[in-house]
């Protein structure tokens, strides 16, 4: 079984990229970010023209996230947006259930510029995703927490191919990582590392400088598995020939293989 997870940077303008992307890949799930578009407005009939049912929290223009699976197949909403703060707003979290599994698309807050006010809610809402976490990590049924982190784990060149460019980035910013590491300390498996962990697979590279075609690239899109879900792995990666094609998101879907 394949799952996947999407930065679209807008589901309306790379709406022609996702669609050739899901007819080539054929995930049986895929978590979609950054979908920015509001509820009323998601290309639904364009996806399941594609082939795939939908479930998605929407918000106009920022943010936004949705999970899709195979028509016919079992989507189950079961969270839409993490708890511990009732008054956040932003479109940032979708649980569901699908083919057996607990799924979660995850845009975590970008943090810049920092320090500041969106950094400290980067933060904030790293904190309400930690508990949220806990409390489902010890699930017997395999769950997949995954989509844009943003954060750079380390320094090595597996995860950025300079961190010199991106010190006062929000995205390399000790707290972050330290967040990041506390997730990996609950016990989930960071998919992509887990299997290649000294291979360098991005899955961002900004537009500005011609960082594609010199991968410049940085891992921000990560797949974390509990114990169940990490048993099954067989496979991870990530797709880079989409970020190749005309006007394509600066993320490249990154996947995993359960067996």
């Amino acid at each position: 079984m394949k799952i996947a997870t999407f930065n679209v940077n807008g589901i309306h303008s790379r709406l022609p990229r996702l669609l050739e992307w899901l007819g080539e890949a054929q995930p049986d799930i895929a978590c979609l970010q950054e979908i920015k578009t509001s509820d009323d407005t998601f290309p639904r009939d364009a996806i399941e023209g594609a082939g795939y049912q939908a479930i998605w929290h929407g918000q106009k223009g920022f943010n936004g996230v949705a999970v899709l699976t195979r028509i016919g197949s079992e989507l189950v909403e079961r969270r839409r947006g993490l708890p511990g703060d009732p008054d956040d707003t932003h479109s940032r979290y979708l649980e569901a259930s699908a083919h057996g599994l607990v799924v979660a698309s995850i845009y975590l807050p970008n943090g810049n510029p920092q320090p500041g006010p969106k950094f400290d809610y980067k933060l904030a809402w790293f904190e309400r995703l930690l508990e949220h976490a806990a409390s489902l990590y010890a699930s017997e049924q395999p769950v997949l927490l995954i989509g844009d982190y943003n954060v750079v784990a380390t320094d090595g060149v597996a995860d950025i191919y300079s961190p010199a460019s991106w010190k006062n980035d929000a995205l390399l910013q000790p707290e972050a990582r330290a967040a990041y590491r506390r997730m990996l300390g609950q016990g989930w498996i960071d998919a992509i590392h887990h299997l290649h962990p000294d291979k360098p697979i991005y899955t961002f590279w900004d537009f500005f400088r011609n960082r594609f075609g010199r991968d410049a690239g940085l891992r921000i899109d990560h797949l974390l598995l509990n114990a169940a879900a990490a048993r099954r792995l067989e496979q991870a990666g990530v797709d880079r020939a989409v970020r190749a094609r005309e006007k394509p998101s600066d993320h490249a879907p990154a996947w995993v293989v359960l067996g």
